[in-house]
């Protein structure tokens, strides 16, 4: 279909106006009566204001005769006279198709993106005031349950429709107070938990009654934190690391004094030949160390507490100036059965 732009003589507004009153090629122009066109023209302007006049007959005529030579349409042949408008506004039939529909359902934008359509593709509704041709309208029954909308009808030709919203109905039965509420919820959780689990949980929080009796909460003897999983593994990590510590040194002097005695009887010779046991056990004392020594950690953080760290240590941390930290963790766990952490102070006992 060829566009109606190619006419000559018909500019921006008067092709807007064009298409306001049904004509979008130059073949239904062709078919145009000129008087009945500008009728229509000068009507849809008043309407719409597209135009600051309405096109003239003359120019009307030259648009269609040039359509038709543009088609192949002879100038002297019939053209098919435009439809009259009809307000079907005054029809009883549309006024009860507006009743029963009395709102319109917007187009999602996300239909929109996903039909790949843009907006000039969407059809203009019809205007029901002047609409030319037969008009097909049905009229169905309404959803049940739902309020029947009240036409009000105010001065003009506008029809407007008052809708009420629809009530859900609620089940009574299904509603629970926040007492009944309270109590099921109550009755699941305690339910859902054991007594040997609530027992369990709250060995680990505290120590039990009898571990601590006697004892002055603010000693050192007084047993606290939190328990634990491998009590032994810590006992034993920290009796390695002390034998570690101390062995050592003592280790390295043998080592150097027993060559000595040898090489220079008169001055070393008091050193006895046992020592020769000190530095021999290094060995397995480094494979024990590597076992169990590196492998103590604390509960809540997971820091190693055997394991020399350069790192800011906690101010509650066990310290003695000159050993450092680790000793003096390893001797109070030995001693008190608990220890606080070097990172993150945090009391662990070893104990029950």
């Amino acid at each position: 279909m060829t566009k109606l732009s190619s006419i000559p003589g018909i500019g921006a507004s008067s092709l807007e106006l064009l298409e306001a009153a049904g004509f979008f090629d130059v073949e239904s122009l062709a078919k145009a009566n000129a008087e009945n066109l500008t009728v229509e023209l000068t009507r849809a302007n008043s309407m719409l204001k597209i135009a600051k006049r309405a096109p003239a007959l003359a120019n009307i005529e030259k648009w269609i005769a040039a359509a038709r030579e543009e088609v192949g349409v002879e100038v002297d042949a019939p053209a098919t006279p435009v439809a009259e408008p009809v307000n079907y506004e005054n029809s009883p039939d549309v006024v009860a198709m507006l009743a029963n529909a009395p709102f319109a359902i917007p187009l999602p934008a996300r239909f929109l993106v996903e039909q790949r359509l843009a907006v000039g593709d969407i059809p203009a509704a019809l205007l029901l005031n002047r609409y030319s041709g037969d008009l097909e309208v049905r009229v169905e029954e309404r959803l049940p349950g739902m309020k029947p909308a009240r036409v009000v009808q105010p001065s003009g030709d506008v029809m407007i429709a008052e809708t009420a919203p629809t009530r859900l109905e609620i089940d009574v039965s299904k509603v629970k107070s926040i007492e009944e509420f309270a109590s099921s919820s109550k009755r699941v959780s305690t339910s859902a938990r054991t007594v040997p689990q609530d027992e369990r949980v709250a060995l680990i929080r505290g120590p039990l009654a009898a571990t601590n009796a006697g004892r002055d909460p603010k000693s050192r003897r007084y047993i606290r934190g939190v328990l634990h999983s491998h009590p032994i593994g810590m006992y034993v990590g920290a009796l390695v690391t002390l034998c570690a510590m101390a062995l050592f040194p003592i280790g390295v002097i043998a080592g150097f004094l027993l060559p000595l005695s040898d090489l220079l009887p008169l001055y070393f010779g008091w050193v006895p030949t046992w020592f020769l046991v000190f530095p021999a056990s290094l060995p397995l004392v480094g494979i024990a160390y590597l076992i169990w020594g590196m492998g103590g950690s604390c509960r809540i953080c997971g820091q190693k507490q055997f394991l020399p760290k350069a790192c800011l240590k906690n101010s509650k941390a066990h310290h003695i100036r000159g050993l450092g930290h680790i000793v003096p963790v390893c001797i109070h766990m030995l001693l008190f059965k608990w220890f606080r952490c070097t990172y993150c102070g945090t009391p662990v006992r070893l104990k029950k």
